[in-house]
C-alpha cells in the first residue's frame, strides 16, 4: 500500500468526539473487528469529501464558515474595545476610521 503520511491536526468538539467514539463502539459490536477512534475519523471525512456537491453539505459548510467568521469578528472587536487607541503598536491595520 503506498499511502502518504501526511499529519494532520484536528481540533475537535467535546461532543463531535464523543459521537465518533459511539460510532467506534457500535462499528466494533457490528463487525466484530476493534475499530479505532482513528479509523472512524478517517472515515467520516473520506465520506463527507465524496459529497462536495450536495446542497445539504454546501450548506452545512456555510453555517461552519459563517459561525468561524462571525466568531473571529466578535474577537477582533473585543481586543479592539479593550487596547485605548493611543497604547497601539503604531500600525492601524484591521482598524477603520
Amino acid at each position: 500500500m503506498n499511502e502518504d503520511r501526511t499529519r494532520v491536526l484536528l481540533i475537535l468538539s467535546r461532543d463531535l468526539l464523543d459521537r465518533a467514539r459511539v460510532i467506534a463502539g457500535k462499528a466494533t459490536i457490528a463487525l466484530k473487528l476493534p475499530v479505532s477512534l482513528q479509523i472512524v475519523l478517517r472515515a467520516l471525512l473520506e465520506e463527507g469529501l465524496k459529497r462536495d456537491g450536495q446542497p445539504v453539505f454546501l450548506a452545512r459548510i456555510e453555517s461552519h464558515a459563517n459561525g468561524v467568521r462571525d466568531t473571529r469578528i466578535m474577537a477582533r472587536r473585543a481586543r479592539a474595545g479593550s487596547t485605548p487607541a493611543h497604547q497601539g503598536r503604531g500600525n492601524s491595520r484591521g482598524r477603520r476610521a
